[in-house]
Parts: C-alpha cells; sequence; structure tokens
C-alpha cells in the first residue's frame, strides 16, 4: 500500500518547490495540501472480522453440540429439559450466524475478494452459506420454517403403520419384505409402508414454500441451488454429475436388474416375468438395496467376535487407525463418548444410531454408539472411527475454525466407508485371526451382494431423488403432478413399477425420511460411494500393488500418508483438486465400474436368452 502512494508524495513535494510566479494567487499552499487517505487495508480488515466471528462462533457451536448430545445421550420420557436447552442452544446459533449485521459485513468484504487470500475468502463464504439458512433480515419466515420442520418431523415419527390389522414399525415392515415369500402380503407390506405420504403433504408443501424463501434473501434462487452450491457446484452442474455417473453404472445396473426381475420371478412363483421390477418384490422399501436377495457363505464373524467383546472391536478399530500413522485417540474421547448400550435398569434412553461428533471444534471428540459384538458392529467401529481421525487430522493451524469440515460433505462418508470396507476384506481378516487362511468363500457370490447394494443404489440417490428434488424445489413441480413426477423417474432409473396406480392421492416420495428433514442433498450419499471406490481403488492398485477385492491395509504407513493428505486441509482446499491431486482423475464412477467388472461375465451368462428391458 505503501509504495502506491510514495509517487504521489513526490509529485505533490516538488510542486510546493515550483516558482512562486507561476503559482496562481488562489491554488493552495504546499503545507496547507489534503493528506491523500491511505487505501482501505481490507485483507486486515477481513482478518480481524473472522477472528471475532471464529471465536464467537466456535464458541455458540460448541454449546449447541453439547446440548445436542446431552438430548441424544440421556433421554427421560415426558423430560423436555434436554430439549428446551437444545432448543434455546440452537436458536442462540442461529441468531448469530444469520444476524443482519454479519450478513452484510460478510457480503461488504467479499466484495472486494481480489485484495483477500484465498483462505479468507472461503472462510466468509463459509460464513455467509451459514446465514442462508437462518438469515434474521427474515427472521419471521425463518421462526415458521423451524415450526414448520419440527411439526414434519412429529408426524413423520409420530405416525402408526398398520399391517394385517395391526400396529408395526417400519422395522416390522422392513423384516417383512426381507423374508415373505407371498406376493399378496408382500404388497401389503409395501402399501403399509406408504400410507404415511397423504399425511405429509400440506407440510411438505409449505416447507418447500418457506425453504425457498429463506434461501432467496441471499440470493440462492431456491433451496437445490443452495444445497448444490456447498460444492462449488452450479444447480445444472450438479445434474449434470450425477446424470454422467448414472450413465457410467448404466450397463452394470441393467445386468443386475435383469438378474433380479428373473431371479425374483422364480423365487415368487410367477411364470410371467415383468418388463419392470415390481416395487413390492423387492426387499427394500424404496428399492434402493437389493443385497438381502443374495446369501454368501463363508466368512461370518459373529461367533469368533462375540468372544472377544464389544470394547475389544472399538480399541481394535483404534488399532488398525494407529497402524497406519495415525495417533492414539485422546484420553477425553473414551470419557465421553456413549460407546455401548445402556446398562439394565437405568431410568433414561440414548439414541442408538451411530454418530461421529466433532463438539467443539478442537479435540473434544466423541461417538455415539451401542456396540455389541457382532460383525455390523464390528464394521461400524471402523466407520466411526474414520470421522473421528478427519475430524482430527484437520483440527490443525493451518485450517481455520470455519473451515474445519470434510472436502465435501459426501467425502466424510466416503472415508468411514472406505475403511468398513478395508476392515472387512478377507486378507485382512486373516491378518487379524480372525478367519483363518484357509477359509472357503464364495467370491462371485460376495461381489453379487456388494453390488447389490452399492450399484442399486445409486440409480435411486443420484437419479430418483435427485432428479424429483431438483423438479420440486428449482422447477417448482405443481403439486397435482407430485406423485406422478415421482413414479416416472423411479421407472426411468430404476426400472421399477408399483404394483397398483398410484394417484395424486399418495405422496410416495414423502415416505423417504430425507424428503422431509434433510432436503435435497441425496447426491452426498451417491457421491460418497463413487469417491470410496476411487480411493480404494487407487490404494490397492498404486500403493499396496494389491487386487482390489483382497486387500490389507493394516500396518501401510504410506497408505497412512495417503489418507492424512486427504484429510489434512479439511475444506480449505477444492474438494476436486485434492481428488485429482491424489488419485490423478476426476470425480467418475470408472473405479466403482471396474470394481464390479469381474461379475459382468457371471450375469451375462446367467441373463443369456433373457430379456432386456432397461
Amino acid at each position: 500500500m505503501k509504495k502506491t502512494l510514495l509517487p504521489l508524495l513526490t509529485v505533490a513535494a516538488l510542486a510546493a518547490c515550483a516558482p512562486t510566479a507561476k503559482t496562481p494567487p488562489s491554488a493552495t499552499s504546499a503545507a496547507e495540501t489534503p493528506a491523500i487517505p491511505p487505501k482501505p487495508d481490507y485483507r486486515a480488515q477481513a482478518q480481524e472480522f473472522l477472528q471475532g466471528y471464529s471465536t464467537e462462533y466456535q464458541r455458540l457451536y460448541t454449546q449447541s453440540q453439547e446440548a445436542e448430545w446431552r438430548s441424544n445421550t440421556h433421554i427421560v420420557a415426558g423430560d423436555t429439559t434436554n430439549a428446551a436447552a437444545t432448543a434455546r442452544a440452537n436458536q442462540a446459533m442461529a441468531a448469530f450466524t444469520g444476524s443482519t449485521e454479519n450478513i452484510a459485513r460478510l457480503r461488504g468484504l467479499l466484495e472486494h475478494q481480489a485484495e483477500l487470500s484465498e483462505l479468507q475468502i472461503k472462510q466468509l463464504k463459509a460464513a455467509l452459506y451459514n446465514a442462508a439458512n437462518s438469515p434474521q433480515t427474515i427472521a419471521d419466515v425463518v421462526t415458521r420454517r423451524i415450526k414448520a420442520e419440527t411439526a414434519q418431523v412429529e408426524k413423520l415419527y409420530g405416525f402408526d403403520y398398520k399391517y394385517q390389522g395391526k400396529s408395526v414399525t417400519t422395522n416390522d415392515i422392513d423384516e417383512v419384505l426381507r423374508k415373505e415369500k407371498n406376493p399378496a402380503r408382500r404388497q401389503a407390506a409395501w402399501e403399509a409402508s406408504k400410507a404415511i405420504g397423504p399425511t405429509l403433504k400440506e407440510g411438505l408443501l409449505n416447507l418447500r414454500d418457506l425453504r425457498n424463501e429463506t434461501v432467496k434473501a441471499l440470493g440462492y434462487p431456491d433451496y437445490f441451488t443452495y444445497q448444490a452450491s456447498d460444492y462449488g457446484l452450479t444447480r445444472e452442474e450438479m445434474m449434470q454429475l450425477v446424470r454422467q455417473l448414472n450413465e457410467e453404472l448404466r450397463p452394470l445396473y441393467r445386468e443386475l436388474h435383469t438378474y433380479a426381475r428373473y431371479e425374483l420371478a422364480k423365487k415368487y412363483g410367477q411364470k410371467q416375468v415383468p418388463d419392470y421390477l415390481p416395487a413390492h418384490w423387492l426387499p427394500n422399501r424404496w428399492g434402493q438395496d437389493w443385497s438381502a436377495m443374495v446369501d454368501v457363505k463363508g466368512i461370518n464373524l459373529d461367533a469368533v467376535l462375540a468372544k472377544k467383546g464389544a470394547e475389544w472391536q472399538v480399541k481394535q478399530a483404534e488399532r488398525f487407525y494407529q497402524s497406519l500413522g495415525f495417533s492414539a485417540l485422546p484420553p477425553s474421547f473414551y470419557e465421553k463418548s456413549s460407546l455401548y448400550p445402556l446398562p439394565a435398569g437405568v431410568n433414561y434412553k440414548k439414541n442408538n444410531h451411530a454418530s461421529a461428533w466433532h463438539i467443539d471444534l478442537e479435540n473434544d471428540v466423541r461417538s455415539l454408539m451401542s456396540v455389541e459384538p457382532n460383525t455390523e458392529w464390528y464394521e461400524t467401529t471402523h466407520h466411526e472411527l474414520g470421522h473421528i481421525y478427519y475430524f482430527l487430522t484437520y483440527t490443525n493451524p493451518e485450517v481455520p475454525v470455519l473451515l474445519r469440515a470434510g472436502a465435501n460433505r459426501a467425502y466424510h462418508e466416503a472415508m468411514g466407508s472406505l475403511m468398513g470396507l478395508a476392515a472387512t476384506q478377507k486378507p485382512f481378516l486373516v491378518g487379524l485371526n480372525l478367519i483363518p487362511a484357509t477359509a472357503k468363500t464364495d467370491q462371485t457370490q460376495t461381489l453379487l451382494k456388494e453390488a447389490l447394494n452399492y450399484v442399486t443404489f445409486l440409480p435411486f440417490a443420484s437419479g430418483v431423488m435427485s432428479e424429483w428434488e431438483n423438479s420440486f424445489y428449482a422447477e417448482n413441480l405443481p403439486p397435482d403432478q407430485l406423485n406422478a413426477k415421482w413414479w416416472e423417474l423411479v421407472k426411468k432409473y430404476q426400472g421399477i413399477t408399483p404394483p397398483t396406480t398410484r394417484g395424486e392421492n399418495f405422496l410416495d416420495p414423502a415416505t423417504k425420511t430425507h424428503i422431509n428433514d434433510d432436503p435435497a442433498q441425496y447426491y452426498d450419499y451417491a457421491l460418497s460411494y463413487v469417491i470410496l471406490f476411487q480411493l480404494h481403488d487407487h490404494i490397492a492398485r498404486k500403493i499396496l500393488k494389491q487386487d482390489p477385492h483382497a486387500t490389507n491395509y493394516y500396518g501401510s504407513k504410506e497408505v497412512g500418508t495417503f489418507l492424512a493428505d486427504i484429510m489434512r486441509p479439511g475444506a480449505s482446499k477444492d474438494w476436486r483438486t485434492v481428488l485429482k491431486e491424489k488419485t490423478g482423475e476426476d470425480l467418475s464412477a470408472r473405479a466403482m465400474v471396474d470394481y464390479f467388472q469381474p461379475l459382468m461375465a457371471y450375469l451375462k451368462a446367467q441373463n443369456k436368452g433373457r430379456k432386456y428391458t432397461m
């Protein structure tokens, strides 16, 4: 800045030395020449603002997380104390992040991006993104949206499902769809799962208006665009990306679809094989996971894990990360986490859904689980500690508080799922003496079961869900076309049709929980699967030099360095740059397709002579 001013001051000084005769009588003397005001130092202003903002943000965030933790780990029937405390903490957080003053300051500083550092710009944009979810410039709209979301969730979780004249849970319905062979009873269970839809229609339409109106206050045209912007993508770019992924996986999905039609027709005693899969034939309410169709014999960890106990699983997961070069978990992790089922006789409950928490955006990391000694929890502990080590790795002086998050929302899930996959592959299990090296396993059936999970999920997540919510929020899908649009997309992307006509008196998309309470970002899960396979493929082929279907990460410091390099920048580095630098390729389903390529020959042999309809 000073260098810019020096030449101007020199000119002024020279002018003051010029002959008096040539100076107009009215001219101001050199001594009275007004000083040129210094140019504002916007970088210094941004740094000062971000320092104060981040300190308060971290304080309020920690209070909110502590309150949420208490609400999830100490649930007492009829006691609203925790809920009230959590509401107050969250309201305080919303009032700060969405305050009119902060929004004005953020916008003002971002007008001078050319003079700010890249890291400052990222922090300011992150704060403005947070503000768009609760802008106090339209506080009444935000209040109404929060109230409407609370009411919608109460309807969602309070619905009384009926099957065969009895009240049932969704778990009961899922059990029927996994095991029942009678098509009529399956259809009744499937239809029972959709009965909640009409009760949610009015609330969902109201929420669409309120969500769209909320983000419009900060310049987003609609809520879907707002959510996609967190990836640095426009709505159109996000839709182009998910459509590309579906196209890449289409040949494999086509084989799985054909295989499932014929196999399920045989299973249910149907002589006529339908061109499209009846929705009630599949072992999942939305047809997003067909893996229950296959039972794989060979690897069964339950017996050996039962002898080792629940605590061994958590400690062993930590040892896995330490073997890669990561540090031991902080002692507070074990002191403050809730890792196991509650003991009998306590007068409170807890949320049993596994989760990882970064309480203070520093080193207070916790996990909420109910670990039992079985295969499912063995994989889950490795997954959840993946999140924990991600937290700890990007908690470093180079990453500001506002950017302590995954490279994008999908990365966190990808990292956890990657480690869960790694910990269940045969060489890894043999290395831990969990199974003998001589254990017989059917690789084809294992791969088929995996494909009926991972591959069948993509058309639902990046196809049906993303397309419907894009149409709903961005294209203002008319209220009398909501269900018709859903089933149009289900048929196009999944090749599935309902057992009977589903008119607009139903609202089948709303039966998917996240349509209501975690809207317009279901593509996160699809992208996490794609990233997972890209990372795994690179680790297996380039680092370990092993078959991606049979790897052992354990003890590889090189694998640990690779993962830490991805984790360390948090959200301070563009996610696309991270992926390209670490794997050498852009986001693509290539690795996922390659992983399941050995299955293609088997599927084509099974489908020889069968009719393809996708």
